[in-house]
């Protein structure tokens, strides 16, 4: 996923990449509450290998990225996943779709392993704010490696094409990307301000989705009705001998 291994890793670690992952680590975790079962994937990492996996109430989770020595579990591709067909609960993509070249294949790839019901949270950065702004005065991208970013609303077309619910968005990343408005007071107040003035220019999203299941009933000719046709048909006429 994550194109620019060895520039990624220490801008996350650096102030700007650590304030990011921590607000994303709140809105993942409000996000996986009531996200329940069995298997958990996070597929590309982002952060710590814990950030996210930490907050999943399913039984076990995994860590799939392409970037080895980041504490995953297995190294592959977001479109083209080693993993049975419906067999995961829930995916997390944090950012992993904008650093794949063909994001709408990993999206598809997320829906067939996906259970029936199951859940995909994915997180990004919003095309129309400062950090999009300095992504693309940045060379090499901002953050490093990042091919393009994609609005909520091309996503959520996407989703519903593949049939995903739309359940949940949530805005966050108020603050420009600064490392002085991370901290302290101009932090909590450029969020709290943000929220409440500008919803719709934040920094990042968070969009949920789940995986419907629609199920198709053979529709089976009643008996009744068989008969009703099959005696409809007028009965041959007694020969009158002369």
């Amino acid at each position: 996923m994550q194109s620019d291994p060895t520039g990624l890793g220490p801008w996350l670690q650096g102030p700007l990449g650590h304030a990011v992952v921590e607000q994303e680590r709140r809105v993942v975790e409000a996000a996986l509450e009531r996200v329940f079962g069995y298997h958990c994937l996070q597929v590309g990492a982002w952060g710590p290998a814990d950030a996210f996996l930490a907050s999943a109430r399913t039984q076990r989770h995994a860590l799939l990225s392409m970037r080895p020595g980041v504490g995953a579990g297995v190294c592959s591709r977001a479109a083209s996943l080693p993993i049975q067909s419906d067999s995961i609960d829930a995916v997390i993509l944090p950012h992993t779709l904008e650093f794949e070249p063909d994001p709408h294949e990993a999206l598809r790839e997320v829906e067939r392993v996906l259970v029936g019901e199951g859940h995909v949270v994915i997180t990004g950065f919003e095309p129309l704010s400062s950090w999009a702004l300095r992504h693309h005065f940045t060379p090499g991208g901002f953050p490093p490696g990042i091919g393009r970013l994609l609005s909520v609303r091309r996503l959520c077309d996407w989703l519903k094409l593949l049939g995903f619910e739309i359940v949940d968005t949530q805005r966050y990343l108020y603050t420009p990307p600064v490392v002085r408005c991370q901290r302290g007071r101009p932090q909590v107040y450029l969020e709290h301000a943000g929220r409440k003035l500008w919803p719709r220019l934040s920094g990042a999203y968070l969009l949920k989705a789940r995986k419907r299941v629609y199920a198709v009933t053979p529709i089976q000719l009643r008996t009744r009705m068989r008969r009703a046709v099959v005696t409809g048909f007028a009965e041959p006429a007694t020969r009158i001998k002369s």
